[in-house]
């Protein structure tokens, strides 16, 4: 049975930041806000956590994991980025993106595509997932929490409690997240690349929704 809290979405309580990081550390997953939609979220090291995640989604190896950094140093150590890279990073970070990138060695290889070597990576604007990421204080594992057959994610907590209450440890209710996924933008080729459109504007990146 999944526990449930209810965390104010700009100032997030300490104490249930400090007990949704435990119940991570302990090998938990949970459902969580982002400034995009609803995600679901393991530590890095947990294969068993990774793999429940992949069964709730219903998706294979070939599907990328998002490593939700803090900040774009953090990410910079998981990914590998060249001048102008930096510079499309630096003026899109945080927002409601993903990014596709060539993987460093900091990345395990059962985290990188299977044929690419490459890795998603994004840095959020949203006060619960920048506390649960600085109390972790590494990055997080994370997936949208589509469901299979779904058009799109579920964005109220109590209907992701109603659904997967018996395949999370944890539900945090943050308020209503909007139902758009991140845009996903591949910057591993010479120019970037749209994946997906969801709620980040492709513009910054010279590319058209």
């Amino acid at each position: 049975m999944a526990q449930y809290f209810v965390i104010h979405p700009d100032n997030p309580q300490t104490r249930l930041i400090n007990q949704a990081v435990a119940i991570l550390r302990d090998g938990g997953v949970i459902a969580y806000p982002t400034d995009s939609s609803y995600a679901l979220g393991c530590i890095l090291g947990n294969k068993e956590a990774q793999d429940r995640i992949r069964a709730i989604r219903g998706v294979d190896d070939s599907h990328h994991f998002t490593l939700v950094c803090r900040n774009l140093a953090e990410l910079a150590t998981y990914a590998q980025v060249d001048n102008s890279q930096f510079r499309l990073l630096k003026a899109n970070t945080p927002g409601q993106y993903t990014f596709i990138l060539k993987a460093t060695r900091e990345v395990p290889r059962r985290l990188q595509h299977p044929k690419r070597s490459t890795v998603g990576l994004r840095v959020p604007q949203h006060a619960v997932t920048l506390a649960l990421l600085e109390e972790l204080n590494e990055p997080m594992l994370s997936m949208t929490l589509q469901l299979p057959g779904e058009e799109a994610p579920l964005n109220e907590a109590w209907e992701i409690r109603d659904q997967l209450e018996h395949q999370v440890e944890l539900v945090i209710d943050a308020g209503a997240c909007s139902i758009d996924p991140t845009t996903v933008i591949d910057l591993t080729a010479e120019s970037p690349s749209l994946i997906r459109l969801g709620a980040g504007d492709p513009a910054p990146f010279g590319l058209e929704a």
